[in-house]
């Protein structure tokens, strides 16, 4: 039964102000009217500073953060939305969700629901809980959101979040090669815009009907003034200008070679990449001769295939270092949820290669006869002995 708008958008506020805000979204438009803005969302967020709630809008061109201190300082920036003529609030709270919708005659269709957590639950152990994207998050029900894919999402982030500098830039260009569904795409650009940064995000994938689809989620999400899909090789899509984050999510075998040349290439701050199928030096190790005593990790076939693994991601890390990038490999999300779980995650410093790694690298590759892909499309310069 619809309602008054007036007491339903006082309750609203209440919400809004209250200390169990976990977010709320206000979109859309009321007949005959236009919002200021394309969309706001709120959410609290602990700062050094201290709590804040945290208000994000967009005008359809670019959002815009503002950090407003509990107080008078939030309510008035609660009271600013309330009073625009947005047509949908849906607001979640630690014990409540409520969902309002304004209809043609200027009424509330009004749905309130009791949380699925219980109130009485310790604030502690609730956060300690949390995924970075709240599971009931609206990208999910978008790009899908079974168990597993949550988990390897929130896994996925928290690489990310380790990855960045503690104190954040204000803008951030990010270009994700081998997207392919664009699922984690869409999941770091909801993280990071929701960390106050200014994000524009490129997803490519040689296939024209996956930048179809993307484009159309990208639409239905509000994300399209900052989220874009192009059509092509990782090696040759046009992308410009160059990113600061370059991502690369299971691209298969040397389709991540690939994406990290492209990555040294374009200098980019940061490159996370989750390495998937190594065949390339599984093929030339079945080829050649094992150096001595190791010729019982290359006899039989599987655990040939383990240790070019294990060699191939070596070896990227090591030319990454060559190239003036601190590199780290980690566990992306635990084995039990997917055996492709190692996540390469560089950053770069610009230091010069010494001359103990130069040698490291030269002799690993010697020793084996092997030649990476990610040598070959970088060149030959690091190779060379040093001196």
């Amino acid at each position: 039964m619809p309602e008054q708008l007036e007491p339903v958008l006082a309750e609203v506020r209440t919400l809004l102000l209250d200390p169990t805000l976990l977010r709320a979204v206000a979109a859309g438009r009321r007949k005959g009217q236009r919002p200021a803005v394309v969309r706001a969302e709120l959410r609290p967020v602990a700062l050094k500073g201290g709590p804040r709630l945290q208000i994000v809008t967009s005008d359809g061109a670019r959002p815009h953060t503002r950090n407003a201190t509990p107080g008078p300082e939030a309510e008035e920036a609660v009271d600013g939305l309330l009073a625009e003529p947005f047509g949908n609030w849906h607001v979640e709270t630690a014990t409540a969700t409520v969902q309002v919708r304004v209809t043609k005659s200027g009424e509330a269709q009004v749905h309130r629901a009791a949380a699925d957590r219980p109130a009485a639950e310790p604030a502690e152990h609730d956060r300690a809980k949390n995924y970075l994207i709240d599971p009931g998050d609206e990208i999910f029900s978008v790009v899908g959101g079974s168990a597993a894919k949550r988990r390897q999402v929130d896994a996925f982030l928290r690489a990310l979040a380790a990855t960045l500098p503690d104190e954040l830039p204000d803008r951030l260009r990010v270009v994700d090669l081998g997207c392919g569904n664009a699922y984690l795409s869409f999941a770091a650009y909801r993280y990071l815009r929701g960390r106050g940064i200014d994000v524009e995000l490129v997803g490519v994938d040689v296939r024209a009907d996956q930048r179809r689809r993307n484009t159309e989620l990208a639409q239905r999400l509000g994300y399209a003034d900052r989220v874009s899909f192009v059509a092509g090789t990782i090696l040759d899509a046009e992308v410009d200008p160059a990113p600061d984050l370059v991502l690369a999510l299971h691209a298969c075998d040397t389709a991540t070679d690939e994406a990290l040349a492209r990555a040294v290439r374009w200098g980019a701050r940061w490159v996370l990449a989750a390495p998937c199928c190594h065949h390339d030096l599984a093929v030339q190790l079945r080829s050649g001769a094992a150096p001595q005593p190791y010729e019982l990790l290359t006899r039989q076939g599987i655990l040939r295939e383990r240790f070019a693994d294990v060699l191939t991601d070596a070896l990227r890390a090591a030319l990454l270092r060559l190239h003036g990038y601190r590199v780290e490999v980690v566990e992306f999300v635990d084995s039990q949820h997917t055996p492709r779980n190692l996540l390469l995650r560089a950053r770069r410093t610009g230091a010069e290669p010494t001359g103990r790694q130069r040698a490291e690298y030269q002799e690993l590759t010697a020793a084996w006869q092997v030649r990476p892909r990610l040598a070959e499309l970088l060149g030959d310069a690091q190779q060379a002995p040093a001196g």
